[in-house]
């Protein structure tokens, strides 16, 4: 059997995370894995996978004046889909390449019907160059979700919470690429130290300034070199990277993580707290103690202890108190959209309320375990302000016994204060700040 190309194989991700409902990052790295490609065809899967979900809206808008309401099998679906991005928003393949190329694959998977719709259809886009600038219509709200390819309530969420101009800097952000950067392990080396080396494999390497343990690269594979091997960094957002000092932690305390998994925010604790003292990395899922387990040795760190618990039994399990805890919360992800552009297609409002409750009974429980006079981060991963500033702002009101710290201010980098700062205990990093995550941190004090 012939092997298959790379738009083929991208299909088959789409069709399997439209027909099952599953997460494009795990179709996309169980496909990669089984496949023997060369790099190129892996970046060429991946951005067509990522690209095409992420743009689904906007290619669906296109394609429905084409259609006209008539019924499309999934896969047919797709692959129109699959191709209108490679059209109108790849320029290195051309247009002739990307109608035969789906002209061939309608043949091979249905019949000679398919092959021609597909040929139609596309040829028709191609013969109307202006189409693209035509899509857009409705309020201005509307408009926005057509152009930039996000769902109409949220953007209507957002443009409430935020303004509009403000959401279209978000979503076009949430459009672009992200970047990879790493987080040194100054436990074996300095930021500068680490730079020289990955200059040698990422020539455009460069220092981050979000985080003073960061560094961005330019794509290539940092995971796979021997550096990362040996312990030298780690792979993390720099948004991730703002966590652990906003704890502030020091040599020999007793630190809670209270949802550790995979473990990056655990392992940036213990070298801040240069491995000695005690850190307890909690995770609801058994097989992520492992991996929690790993990444702290493959960093020569000593201090991680990981267990098994769900968050909301901690207080059950004999512990005691801690001097700082880390409630990293699980959240509705809308700050990942540029790396999971599934999420904001699979979430409803009610996915928000849901998660927000859950998230103050997980505040509530693990507050539960700080000394007085300790500090405990509550982030997430998200820009819903339902998620975050509501959250912490209740429960400092329901419970007189903890503030918001002011002082989180100290521990950010300046570039972070001058745009994320609220002035109120906590911060929210949009994507288009520096484009990294959008990332909210919140630090709690318990009074003496």
């Amino acid at each position: 059997m012939a092997k298959k190309g790379a738009r083929d194989i991208a299909l088959d991700v789409l069709n399997r995370v439209e027909e099952h409902q599953s997460y494009s990052n795990l179709e996309l790295r169980h496909v990669l894995d089984r496949e023997e490609l060369r790099a190129a065809d892996a970046g060429l899967v991946t951005e067509l996978v990522y690209g095409t979900i992420q743009r689904r809206l906007t290619l669906d808008t296109a394609l429905a004046r084409f259609i006209q309401g008539k019924k499309v099998q999934t896969w047919v679906k797709n692959l129109l889909r699959l191709s209108l991005y490679q059209i109108r928003y790849l320029d290195r393949i051309p247009d002739r390449a990307v109608v035969h190329e789906a002209v061939e694959i309608a043949k091979r998977r249905g019949h000679q019907g398919i092959s021609a719709m597909v040929n139609g259809v596309l040829r028709n886009v191609l013969r109307q160059p202006d189409l693209w600038d035509q899509l857009a219509v409705g309020d201005p709200i509307k408009q926005l979700s057509i152009a930039e390819s996000h769902p109409e309530w949220l953007v209507r969420r957002w443009a409430g919470q935020y303004g509009l101009e403000q959401t279209r800097l978000i979503l076009e952000s949430n459009n672009r690429q992200p970047r990879t950067s790493v987080r040194v392990n100054r436990l074996k080396l300095s930021r500068e130290e680490l730079l020289a080396k990955l200059a040698e494999q990422f020539p455009s390497v460069a220092p981050s300034a979000v985080s003073p343990d960061g560094l961005l690269l330019d794509g290539g594979h940092a995971a796979g070199t021997e550096w990362f091997r040996q312990g030298y960094f780690s792979i993390q957002d720099e948004s991730s990277m703002l966590v652990a000092p906003a704890l502030a932690v020091e040599p020999g305390m007793k630190v809670l993580d209270a949802c550790a998994a995979p473990g990056g925010k655990t392992t940036h604790i213990a070298e801040l707290m240069q491995d000695r003292g005690k850190l307890i990395a909690s995770d609801v899922h058994p097989h992520k103690r492992d991996l929690i387990a790993q990444n702290a040795r493959r960093l020569g760190l000593t201090v991680v202890e990981p267990i098994v618990s769900d968050a909301l039994h901690l207080g059950e399990k004999g512990l005691g108190s801690f001097d700082r805890i880390l409630l990293d919360a699980p959240c509705t992800g809308f700050g990942v959209i540029r790396r999971k552009p599934d999420l904001k297609w699979n979430k409803t409002p009610e996915d928000v309320n849901a998660i927000a409750q859950l998230q103050y009974r997980l505040l509530e429980h693990v507050a539960e375990l700080l000394m007085p006079g300790g500090l405990l981060v509550y982030s997430t991963c998200t820009i819903e302000p339902k998620e975050n500033e509501d959250i912490v702002r209740r429960f400092v009101a329901e419970h007189p016994e903890f503030e918001l710290d002011l002082a989180l201010i100290d521990d950010l980098p300046d570039a972070v204060s001058e745009k994320a700062v609220t002035g109120e205990g906590f911060v929210q990093l949009l994507p288009h700040h520096f484009e990294s995550d959008g990332f909210f941190i919140a630090r709690l004090k318990r009074k003496n």
